[in-house]
């Protein structure tokens, strides 16, 4: 594996909160702006199923009274507006409460057997999950990050990756997050401190580089 090049056998891709409440609930304009996001996780995860990279979907599963979720004071909340009341803290996400429809994967990545499904209870995919345990169970040491959102889930999952020593590869137009100006600062101005970052097709193009080097060593 060189900086240009990616194999297969030692990579998994992470398709993170690809989950209908993020996909398919928001307004016609959100529905529009992943539109291209999904097609691109679809794409990847086509070329991971063709090369054997894992794949891997964490997953927001909380109870359905929030009691799993953390209160703690915040300025604003997710829509970045001021709380009415800053003391009402533990606020309950119907929508991806484990089981329901909203905490599902899309049925355009639909899982198959084989992959890993990771249940989790804070935004990073690797805080107190079974995530790295089975990527180092099967060797796996560079991951393919994409999803959304991109300040909340996607950053706190890179941040984890890197200080766990992880190789990582974010990919741009296979990310997104509801503010532009914010997610093009994370991908010019932060994640290239500790990762690659790669569109679609630059990723497609270096796991074909890195099948290739692995066909040669055979």
């Amino acid at each position: 594996m060189g900086y240009d090049a990616i194999s297969p056998s030692i990579t998994g891709l992470v398709l993170f909160d690809m989950l209908n409440y993020a996909v398919k609930e928001g307004s016609a304009e959100d529905r529009r702006r992943l539109e291209p996001v999904v097609t691109n996780c679809v794409r990847l995860r086509s070329v991971a199923r063709e090369t054997g990279i894992a794949v891997i979907y964490p997953k927001a599963d909380h109870r359905p009274d929030g009691r799993d979720i953390g209160a703690r004071y915040s300025d604003v909340g997710h829509d970045m507006q001021p709380w009415a009341d800053p003391e009402i803290r533990l606020r309950p996400h119907k929508s991806n409460t484990a089981g329901s429809w909203g905490a599902e994967v899309i049925d355009e990545l639909a899982p198959e057997p084989g992959d890993y499904l990771i249940p989790k209870h804070r935004w990073s995919a690797l805080f107190q999950t079974k995530m790295e345990l089975s990527l180092r169970s099967r060797g796996i040491c560079v991951l393919l990050l994409c999803g959304g959102a991109t300040e909340i889930g996607i950053a706190s999952t890179a941040y984890a990756a890197r200080d766990l020593d992880f190789d990582l590869v974010v990919v741009s137009d296979a990310c997104t997050s509801s503010k532009a100006d914010v997610h093009e600062t994370f991908m010019h101005g932060v994640f290239p401190r500790f990762a690659r970052v790669r569109t679609t097709d630059q990723v497609i193009e270096m796991i074909e580089a890195g099948t290739l080097d692995s066909a040669a060593q055979v």
